[in-house]
């Protein structure tokens, strides 16, 4: 009797033991949660936001030129340009009465138009004439900022004294001498070149470095007007 209740106690026993197993089994093949792939139990991240266009970057032309000078002339304190040349400084002393004119040239000089560009055109006696140069980065400057003239204004009573500052007419299909925007002329003259009145804006006039301006009249030139060496303005600073 011993040997048979041992017996069916083992039979027992393993019989329990094998189901007990059997319970344990899903349990192992319960993929522990650290190993859960995240996209099966995380919900997805909306997407990011698309990223703004830059906006394109702003270009002057005939159609946007008066408008933009008149608003931005309401903003500006500074009312003078100081040009650091290779010969020597020139300070420049801007008229309130010609808003357009003002605005445009301390606009480009906030640009950083002006610098490294020459005083390209001495006439002796007469005047001295900048803003251009025949290098590359100005007529890159000259394409990003725009293609714009300036109407003339010149019924404010500003005279061609010497020192005073003026903006010379487009050559190109221009009966009404608009403005070129990006040279200027300094008169030499003295007592003054009045021939100019009426013809060209006055826009400002030289408070120091007037000889400076002397000395760039009587360097040598070429034929057509080019000085014989560059003359850089190296900078030009509204203030």
């Amino acid at each position: 009797m011993a040997l048979k209740e041992i017996t069916l106690f083992g039979i027992l026993f393993l019989f329990l033991l094998g189901s007990c197993k059997e319970q344990q089994t899903p349990k192992e093949k319960t993929i522990p949660q650290n190993n859960v792939k995240k996209d099966s139990i995380i919900p997805e991240e909306p997407p990011l936001a698309k990223e703004e266009e830059q906006e394109e970057a702003f270009e002057l032309n005939e159609d946007n030129a008066i408008e933009f000078f008149f608003n931005y002339s309401k903003t500006l304190k500074e009312d003078k340009v100081k040009l650091t040349t290779s010969l020597g400084n020139i300070t420049i002393q801007l008229f309130d009465n010609v808003p357009y004119h003002k605005a445009n040239f301390i606009y480009l000089s906030k640009m950083g138009y002006f610098n490294n560009t020459y005083f390209h055109r001495v006439v002796k006696n007469f005047i001295i004439q900048g803003g251009n140069a025949d290098n590359v980065e100005t007529a890159e400057k000259r394409s990003k900022i725009g293609r714009y003239l300036l109407p003339p204004d010149t019924r404010k009573g500003h005279k061609h004294h010497r020192g005073v500052v003026s903006m010379p007419s487009s050559e190109i299909n221009n009966p009404h001498k608009l403005a070129s925007p990006y040279e200027f002329f300094i008169v030499v003259t003295k007592p003054g070149s009045y021939h100019l009145d009426g013809g060209y804006t006055a826009f400002g006039k030289v408070i120091e470095g007037m000889d400076v301006v002397d000395k760039i009249n009587s360097q040598p030139v070429d034929n057509g007007d080019w000085p014989s060496q560059n003359i850089y303005i190296l900078k030009a600073e509204a203030f």
